[in-house]
């Protein structure tokens, strides 16, 4: 019992870290930003990212291991949509990722690098993923789905 405990508190805070970094990147994100600035969203995308591996390891424990039994899972069609739009969000991740990967490097800390509104989208689309899945994982928990 409280291995599931601990299992879903660490689940839970990956989720929490993990909207709350792609807020922070949204929010600074801007049209214009020095190698600086870049850098530090590299920084808060680092966070992003190993909060998402922290939610799909606890995620995959609640799943095979310590709670409901699989089946619930296997065959709820919300459970389904739920991680297809958290591996959506993942995927759509990466773009931005590569962006601050390749931008942080520089000579200059107040150089200026233009962003492409592109990755504002993304990171826009993103967060509109992440508000739906909680609405699918309490149909979920309600029983919808099964």
């Amino acid at each position: 019992m409280y291995t599931e405990i601990i299992v879903r508190y660490l689940h839970f805070i990956g989720i929490f870290t993990w909207v709350s970094a792609l807020a922070a990147q949204w929010l600074l994100l801007q049209p214009v930003l020095t190698r600086r600035a870049i850098q530090r969203l590299a920084k808060i995308d680092m966070v992003y990212g190993l909060s998402a591996v922290l939610v799909v390891g606890m995620g995959l424990t609640l799943w095979f291991g310590v709670g409901k039994p699989a089946e619930f899972y296997n065959t709820n069609g919300i459970f389904h949509l739920k991680v297809t739009l958290a591996v959506l969000v993942g995927l759509l991740s990466i773009i931005p990722t590569i962006f601050f990967a390749r931008q942080r490097k520089g000579n200059a800390p107040e150089e200026l690098v233009e962003v492409p509104a592109k990755i504002k989208r993304i990171v826009t689309l993103e967060l509109i993923l992440m508000a739906i899945i909680p609405l699918l994982a309490t149909l979920m928990a309600a029983g919808v789905g099964q």
